[in-house]
This record gives C-alpha cells, structure tokens and sequence, in this order.
C-alpha cells in the first residue's frame, strides 16, 4: 500500500471515529431517587447523543446503576432505575430545564446546556410532587430555594431545610444563611424532591 494511500486511509477511520465525540452534547444531568440522590447532586455535565433518554444512558454509564426502558403501547418509558420500579401511582418522570415535556424522554431532544432531571414520584389527586432548585445569593453563605411545579413555574420554598456539614438550617421564607461551610449543601421539603447541590 502506498504511503499516501495508508494516510489518506487514516485520516478516514479518523474523522469516523471522531463524528460520535463531535455530534455530543454537553447536558446537567441529575437523578433523584426515593431517598437519595442516584447520581449527580451537583448537575454535572455530561456528553449525551440527542435525547432526554440519553441523558439517563450516560448517567447510568457515569453512575454505574441499572435502568429499564419498557415499551408500551404509547411509546417507550422508565419504568425502572436502580431497585425502584414503577406501580400504579409512583414511577420515574423526567424535567427539561424545570419543564415536564409532554412527550416520552426518547422524543425530548435536547440543546448544549440543558438540565435534565429524571426523578422518582408517586402521584396524588394534585398530581406529581414539586422539584426544588437551589440558588446561591450574592451574600457569601446564604441560599434561595425555590419550588417548581411541572410547567417551571416557581415560587419560594417556605419551610424548607438547607442540609451542609451534618446540621440543618430552616429557610422559613424560602431563603437562609448558613455561614461558612465545608460540604455541599442541598435543600429539603416535605412533599418535594430534593434540591441540586451547591458548594
């Protein structure tokens, strides 16, 4: 095989192998279990090929746990992650920027930036539970925790915990300061799935 054959061969295989790489994209993504965090309580990025259900492959790759897609007669869904499966009035349910799409995670497809939380909920008369996303203030120490339904809408989290450290502070307007810290802190509320991580 001639010299400039074999380069030009391998320029080829190259670029091939470099298309997956360069068609990713760089997404938050964050799993939410029952009582702890699965994976990502700091939202990290992570490459994904298109889809909100590709933001779930590439945790579950980065996490190491177990998923399971079922396919149904409406389409493909989550009906496992970890040892949690789904029953009647509890199951895996997904956010796009703090946004429940109204199609299956497979035809969500997603933009560089984005922040995709899949998330355990068990559902009553009003519907599924509200997410909580934590916000730094520009005061060093202090934190707003803010309560989102399902369409992104939020408002303060009143009553809600700043967890940091082994101690617990109380946000009773939906904001606090916790002073100087070493940890991540998280924010709790009852009825809620817990916050994203701040240092």
């Amino acid at each position: 095989m001639s010299r400039r054959l074999s380069s030009t061969l391998a320029a080829a295989v190259a670029a091939l192998l470099l298309v997956p790489a360069a068609s990713a994209l760089g997404v938050h993504v964050r799993v939410e279990g029952k009582t702890r965090t699965i994976y990502g309580s700091a939202e990290p990025t992570l490459q994904v090929k298109s889809t909100a259900l590709d933001a779930l492959d590439s945790a579950s790759i980065a996490g190491a746990f177990y998923y399971h897609v079922q396919i149904a007669s409406f389409g493909r869904y989550v009906d496992r992650i970890g040892r949690l499966s789904a029953t009647a009035s509890s199951g895996w349910v997904f956010k796009v920027n703090g946004v429940s799409p109204p199609v299956g995670a497979d035809a969500v497809t997603l933009k560089k930036g984005d922040r995709v939380l899949w998330y355990w909920a068990t559902f009553g008369p009003q519907g599924g539970p509200p997410t909580l996303a934590l916000r730094s203030t520009r005061k060093r120490g202090c934190y707003r925790v803010l309560s989102q339904d399902d369409t992104g809408k939020t408002k303060a989290a009143r009553g809600a915990r700043l967890h940091v450290d082994g101690r617990s502070v109380l946000a009773r307007s939906g904001a606090a300061c916790i002073g100087r810290h070493r940890g991540l802190v998280t924010a709790t509320l009852k009825g809620a799935v817990r916050s994203n991580a701040l240092r």
